[in-house]
């Protein structure tokens, strides 16, 4: 089963990472991995909870969160003819900061030749990404 795993920390709490990481819908502003992120169920994290994903050069997909631990991790899976992608989203604490991992693992008749075509796309777009969330997390959040 091809999996792929992207690790950073951010110099911010664990909550503020949380906010950033939880706001999937402002992800495409975060990084050019993501085109759009709507979510097809109001905006909202919750077990169930389906969001639309649309990235340049792969098909949109719909993601549908498995499992949600408030506060630490949340896993959602997409599934298309062939393949099920399973994403994996976990907060730790790490010295003054917090640790991100982002992780994918595909399975399914056509993870191997995915992870051949798109191997090298799906580690660039799990750096952007772990890295718009950092640097979104480090910046003050917004006043309420």
């Amino acid at each position: 089963m091809p999996g792929y795993s992207y690790a950073v920390t951010a110099a911010a709490p664990a909550p503020r990472v949380w906010q950033v990481l939880t706001a999937v819908e402002d992800w495409p502003s975060l990084a050019e991995s993501m085109t759009s992120v709507r979510g097809l169920d109001g905006p909202g994290l919750a077990v169930g909870a389906r969001f639309e994903v649309r990235q340049p050069r792969l098909r949109p997909a719909v993601w549908t969160v498995t499992g949600l631990v408030e506060g630490t991790s949340f896993t959602w899976e997409s599934r298309a003819p062939g393949v099920v992608s399973r994403a994996r989203h976990l907060l730790e604490p790490s010295g003054d900061g917090t640790a991100l991992t982002l992780g994918l693992e595909q399975s399914g008749v056509l993870a191997w030749p995915l992870a051949f075509l798109l191997g090298g796309t799906i580690r660039r777009y799990l750096a952007l990404e772990g890295q718009g969330i950092r640097s979104r997390s480090e910046q003050a959040a917004p006043a309420s």
